[in-house]
């Protein structure tokens, strides 16, 4: 009632009340409580700002990057288990730049390639590639900081586009498989400040070194929102939370350097903040199954710029956000033939969660709609990146439609297995679990055809072998 003298039960513990009021200790548990609160639904708010700033920052140490030009060239195995669910069939070239020291220019060859410039809220700015303006054709772009005017850089030929940051991320894959094609590509592809030379980009292959963009757990997830908010003005739709994080010692302008309460506060709330969004990837309340009576979700259950007239898409964009990263138009809004599905499930046949210690069949059907191939990756739900179990090949984490070592059912079907062991005479259709690190898959659909949308192509749930 809040009146008078009486006690309040709460999940805190007890509030007396006298003529209306409450003590000193009393107002204390309370801004507990409410710090708490509202640093564990930051958490979910902030996850795909502090994932690509992580990203950014641990891929820049391990490759050495000190340019806006440097593209950092993703292949082996140990290269690609860095990135939060990676795919382990095409090869990645990714950039980080910044728009605060002008707009940036791209000079983009043509040839079979995927890829989009993104915004540090991971929101596309525009695709590359097949589908992207140039569709494959190569084209010049323009990309702009959210401070600066679109207008003043409009010329013809010339595709001009604004980001929300000044951050960007630039993302390719080469869907080409000529490794003369590579070497074409990159000799090509030019970048560098509007009204400055363009020349061609330093892309640094073969480092072969292991590196983590997993957010960080505790403070220091704290730590890079923080130092990120520096770096990037404040969009209208994010000032209500700013306004939250403000009495945790996150602010524009202010050193992140919390007490011992904060301290605390902070990691109980991103402890709490990370629980409630693998619920949300693991149990989505927002989300239908893809295929009646499975198991399997297809991922993406946002718009592109992540809102509606009247909502901020936030459980939705931080289950991608969580368990993946980057969104371009190809990934959310694949059409028959062009673009990329990404279907994932966490539970077998029986409605059970997936377990390192057992081991499951998945029956792919023969002719699986596809233009290009499918694949089967495996991820650790601990880190979300490729499943480390101590295979040194991207075959241990993945099985794609392009090995010629799969074993094929009669009928042009094939089983392919997860677990500790490999059934005899599956050995090439098998990947290892461990320990009690547990798992979850990615099938992808490249350039996937219209049995996929009309759903006459279905995959049913893993199945456990006894």
């Amino acid at each position: 009632m809040l009146h008078g003298d009486e006690t309040i039960q709460t999940p805190m513990g007890d509030i007396e009340l006298q003529d209306n009021y409450f003590d000193n200790g009393a107002s204390k548990r309370l801004y507990d409580e409410m710090d708490y609160q509202r640093a564990s639904q930051a958490y979910i708010w902030s996850t795909p700002l502090v994932s690509v700033t992580t990203w950014r920052d641990n891929q820049g140490k391990a490759y050495g990057v000190k340019n806006d030009t440097d593209f950092v060239v993703l292949e082996s195995l140990k290269e690609k288990r860095g990135i939060v669910t990676a795919n382990l069939t095409t090869p990645y070239i990714f950039n980080f730049s910044n728009l605060k020291d002008g707009a940036l220019q791209i000079d983009y060859p043509a040839g079979q390639t995927a890829g989009g410039v993104l915004d540090f809220w991971q929101r596309p700015v525009f695709d590359l590639g097949l589908t992207g303006p140039d569709q494959g054709k190569g084209a010049s772009y323009i990309i702009v900081g959210p401070e600066d005017d679109p207008a003043k850089y409009r010329k013809d030929g010339v595709h001009v586009f604004q980001s929300a940051t000044n951050n960007v991320f630039i993302g390719i894959r080469i869907l080409d498989s000529d490794p003369a094609f590579y070497e074409k590509y990159t000799s090509e592809y030019k970048m560098g400040r509007v009204g400055s030379e363009l020349k061609p980009c330093n892309f640094l292959r073969g480092k072969d070194v292991e590196w983590s963009a997993t957010a960080p757990r505790g403070l220091d997830y704290w730590k890079n929102l923080s130092e990120i908010i520096q770096e990037e003005p404040v969009r209208e739709i994010d000032k209500p939370w700013m306004a939250m994080l403000e009495p945790l010692g996150i602010a524009k302008g202010k050193e992140f350097a919390p007490d011992e309460r904060l301290q605390q506060v902070l990691k109980k709330g991103a402890a709490m903040g990370e629980l409630m969004t693998r619920n949300l990837q693991v149990n989505p309340r927002y989300a239908e199954v893809w295929w009646e009576g499975t198991n399997w979700y297809k991922s993406f259950d946002f718009d592109l710029p992540q809102e509606t007239e009247i909502i901020q898409q936030i459980d939705p964009r931080a289950t991608w956000f969580y368990e993946a990263v980057a969104s371009t138009k190809g990934m959310v809004n694949p059409t028959p033939g062009a673009g990329q599905v990404y279907m994932t499930t966490k539970r077998d046949s029986n409605g059970d969660t997936l377990r390192a210690d057992r081991t499951y069949k998945l029956h792919v059907p023969a002719k699986v709609p596809v233009g290009q191939f499918w694949s089967l990756t495996l991820y650790s739900e601990n880190t979300r990146r490729a499943y480390d179990n101590g295979g040194t090949e991207l075959r241990s984490a993945n099985l794609d439609s392009r090995m010629k070592e799969l074993k094929y059912n009669e009928d042009g079907s094939v089983d392919l297995f997860i677990g500790p062991d490999a059934p005899a005479g599956f050995e090439t259709n098998h990947m290892k679990t461990v320990g009690d690190d547990g798992w979850f898959v990615y099938f992808r659909l490249y350039a996937p055809e219209q049995g996929f949308f009309d759903k006459s192509f279905k995959l049913t749930d893993f199945e456990l072998v006894n």
